[in-house]
This record gives structure tokens, sequence and C-alpha cells, in this order.
């Protein structure tokens, strides 16, 4: 059946404007729930939208023939459109349950999709840019972190790296919400830096963070998966990390080791590294196991030139 609708370079929703007047009720059912919906429903069968609307599987099919489609799969790859990094994750898992397997083979395909990330990683790696990235850090005044959703435990994790070696690191996610990520970062300035990590599906919390960043003077520093991220033009230095995995919407491993190598390389770069690190074991030492005589144990081991002077009278008057 012809609509008469004009379907050059329209999206789905101006379609169902322009057949409205035309469509049955059933049709304009489904038309509602679609508009509502149009995520959800990029990633439906046709058997589960039409059980979700209480129609038929024939007229779910027919509505979408009403918008001059050839079939349901033509008109939700076209919903799909746009939504594509956003679908992809249920879209793979959908197919990975449509192939059933065995726990084993999942726990060995996800252990080797971490291991082809990482390479991946290194391989693509732009060791200027490495450079560059650890430069900033050493030489910012406040290193300021953003990530959201799974990107904030990367995100703490990174913190957590840098603290050693950086005077003021602070993390921008937290329980007071962006808006307070905000606030903070309108006292940053042109001696200082963002950090911004996001992956498909990319957060705008972490965008806006960085358009921020910009607006005060302060250099971004981004770690994404790719040039086209919404966060690599914002950056001054980008790190690219690739994350595709079967049944998550990302890998973590991958950029959790381009942490690891990160935070490394600033450890290894900082000045006094030895000292901080020696300053950092002495503050935790009363929560390590086993560590109860290590200051003791440390002061034995000190050359006699080096151990504090009053030690040195008390050694001398002994052995008088």
């Amino acid at each position: 059946m012809s609509t008469n609708v004009d379907t050059t370079g329209t999206t789905v929703a101006q379609r169902i404007a322009q057949a409205l007047p035309r469509l049955t009720r059933s049709h304009r059912q489904v038309a509602d729930y679609v508009l509502e919906h149009p995520l959800q429903v990029a990633t439906l069968p046709i058997d589960e939208l039409a059980a979700l609307v209480g129609v038929s599987v024939a007229t779910a099919n027919r509505f979408a023939r009403a918008l001059d489609f050839d079939g349901y799969a033509t008109f939700r790859a076209e919903l799909v459109r746009g939504f594509e990094s956003l679908v992809a994750p249920v879209e793979r898992l959908r197919g990975n349950l449509e192939h059933p397997t065995t726990v084993a083979e999942v726990f060995a395909t996800a252990l080797d999709e971490s291991r082809r990330n990482i390479e991946a990683t290194r391989q693509s790696l732009d060791y200027a840019a490495c450079e560059a990235a650890v430069q900033r850090i050493l030489k910012a005044r406040s290193v300021y972190i953003g990530g959201f959703g799974a990107s904030a435990w990367l995100a703490g994790l990174l913190q957590h790296g840098l603290d050693g070696s950086c005077n003021d690191v602070r993390m921008l996610s937290s329980v007071s919400g962006v808006t307070h990520a905000a606030r903070t970062l309108m006292h940053a300035g042109p001696q200082d830096l963002f950090i911004g990590l996001t992956f498909p599906r990319y957060l705008t919390d972490t965008v806006a963070l960085a358009q921020i960043a910009r607006g005060q003077g302060c250099a971004v520093l981004a770690l994404t998966d790719r040039p086209s991220s919404p966060l690599a033009p914002l950056a001054d230095v980008a790190l690219y990390c690739q994350t595709e995995t079967s049944y998550r919407p990302n890998c973590e491993t991958s950029v959790l080791a381009l942490i690891e190598a990160l935070t490394s390389a600033v450890a290894l770069r900082a000045p006094r590294a030895v000292q901080s690190a020696s300053r950092i074991l002495q503050a935790v030492r009363p929560w390590l196991h086993g560590a109860q005589g290590l200051a003791r144990a440390e002061f034995a081991a000190q050359p006699a030139s080096t151990a504090p002077a009053g030690a040195r009278k008390k050694k001398k008057k002994s052995s008088s």
C-alpha cells in the first residue's frame, strides 16, 4: 500500500508525522510507542515490540510498510542509525544469546579479548603523545580527573596511581554530582590539567567538564577510544585505547592497562620518587599486615652516617 510519504532524507519520526493521518488505530499505537521509546525499539525484534505494544506481529510489520519501508527489518535498521554506539552492546549480547556457549568458553573469550585489546592499544600508541601526557601531569599545579559511569571507577584508579607523584590530584566524580564538579573546575586555570575519561557509550558529563576546563584555560588530556570520540577535539593531548568486547559495552581491562602504564611513567619521571614512595609506605604501614616491625627494621638497616644524631650519640655512649 502506498502512503505517498516523502522518504528522501527523512528520519523515522518525520515519516511517522507525514503518515500519521493515514495510519490505522493499531498502527498509531505502534507509532506512539516508537516515538516515546526510539532507543528501546531500536534494540527490539519484531515479536518483542508487538508484545509490548499489544498488537500482532503482522500489524507491526504492516506499520513499517505504512512508512514505506520494505518491512520491519529495514525500519529498525533506519531507527538504529545515529544510535549505533548505544545499541551495539545490546545487539552483540543478543547475538551471543542466540548462539549458546559454555561458561568456560565465555571466560576464554573474555580473557582473549582483553589480551587483544591491550596489544592493539600498545601497537597504536603515539609515544610522543605519551611523553607529552607525562610532562603535562608533572607540570600541573592541580590535576582534575573526570569520568562517569564505568569510567568513574577507572578515574579513581588513575587518581590512586597519580597521588604519590603529584601534589594535588582531585576526583570530580562524587556523590555530589556533576554540578559540584563544574563548580570545582571554576578554580582551575592555565597552570592546571583536566584529565577526562570516556568510552562508548560516551557520557555528556565528561565532555561538558572538558569544555569548562578549556574555558578556564586549563589543559586537557583525554583518555578515550578513537579520534572521533567527542572528547578528542577538546584535548591538547589524547591517548587512545581499544575497548572492543562481545559481552559488555567496553573492555575496561585495556583502559586500566593504559592507566597503569601512564602512572608508572609519571612515577618514574617524578622528582624524589623514592622519597615519595617511602613516605607513602610509612603512612600506610599501620594497615599493612605483617608490617608492624617495619619502622625498626628500616632504622636498623640504615648506615650509621644516615641515622638520626640522637641515635649516633647513644651508640657512641654505649660503646665507651
